[in-house]
């Protein structure tokens, strides 16, 4: 279903974008510098996730907004605490005195804490910074196909990791009953999608009871997507890893640092390759990819990262 890729280069800060099947838009997680974004791209992008506003996770921004002013959509962006004031600040910078009303509205989306998200509108041409009503968490973004909910890390500043959940889908098997398909499919799917074991089933004029009618039906579950940036590998912070991210799919962690620089990655609440690849290990995630690594590092050096992670990860 979520079909992600990492449009930075190993020595560019990060920037991971996620397309969905069957769906027109895509989503943007980390405005770090990543060349091979393209307009297109851009101009596509429903909503944008930010970690925390570090220059290497935030300083494309504004490449993103010169791409996207005039496409005329509602773009929702997503992140930490400050995070709308930091958006406002940045496109204040700017002069707009040819912008017209209608060219782009930013709907920021503030993670206040595991129990409060802040929403509030930025509008041209003066981008005051309007309240809407709030979300309520733990989604901060939804739409038909998938949900988004997060968990708040710890980097010396509050980090949001993120998980795209897609929406579990059901459908019925005729070949487990004397029955055709028609209208009573769809009504056994709502009744079954909320619970109504008690609605009235109408299949060629016979009534049955929906519960009934449960054993026919099969649930695919959705598929689970996760982006871990930068956070200390501490117990408090692994402890909600495994609590959000147990059982996904595919997950993307940071791992900056080698197991050699291991002081480093504590001084500057980092992880490391080793502990990503055990955190990941202990949640049974089918598929960690581990990326955004100390620009200190050469290919080799990165290699060599790889190849702890997936020692961690896999043995």
């Amino acid at each position: 279903m979520f079909l992600p890729e990492v449009k930075s280069q190993k020595d560019e800060d990060i920037c991971i974008l996620i397309r969905v099947e069957n769906h027109s838009y895509n989503y943007i997680c980390e405005c770090g510098e990543a060349t091979s974004l393209t307009v297109k791209e851009c101009q596509n992008t429903k909503a944008i996730f930010i970690s925390h506003t570090h220059i290497d996770h935030f300083v494309n921004f504004d490449t993103i907004l010169r791409h996207q002013i005039g496409i005329k959509q509602r773009i929702i962006i997503c992140g930490p605490k400050g995070i709308t004031k930091q958006v406002q600040s940045r496109i204040q910078s700017y002069c707009w005195n040819l912008i017209t009303e209608d060219a782009i509205i930013y709907e920021v989306r503030e993670i206040q804490s595991q129990e409060t998200i802040k929403k509030a509108e930025l509008k041209p041409p003066f981008w005051e910074i309007t309240p809407l009503e709030d979300t309520s968490p733990p989604t901060v973004y939804e739409n038909e196909l998938f949900e988004v909910t997060y968990t708040i890390l710890d980097h010396k500043t509050e980090t949001i990791a993120y998980l795209f959940k897609g929406r579990d889908k059901t459908k019925i098997d005729l070949q487990k009953g004397d029955f055709k398909g028609g209208k009573w499919v769809k009504d056994l799917k709502t009744a079954f999608e909320t619970n109504d074991i008690n609605a009235s089933i109408d299949i060629e004029g016979n009534m049955y009871k929906a519960s009934d009618l449960f054993h026919l039906i099969e649930v695919k579950k959705g598929k689970k997507l996760g982006v871990i940036m930068d956070h200390a590998a501490s117990p408090s912070n692994h402890n909600n890893i495994l609590t959000t991210f147990k059982d996904a799919d595919q997950v993307f962690i940071e791992s900056f640092y080698k197991i050699e620089d291991k002081e480093a990655a504590i001084s500057n609440y980092h992880s490391y390759s080793s502990e990503s690849g055990r955190i990941m290990k202990e949640c049974l995630v089918k598929e960690a990819i581990p990326v955004h690594f100390s620009r200190k590092y050469n290919e080799i050096d990165i290699e060599e990262l790889i190849k702890e992670f997936e020692h961690a990860y896999k043995e």
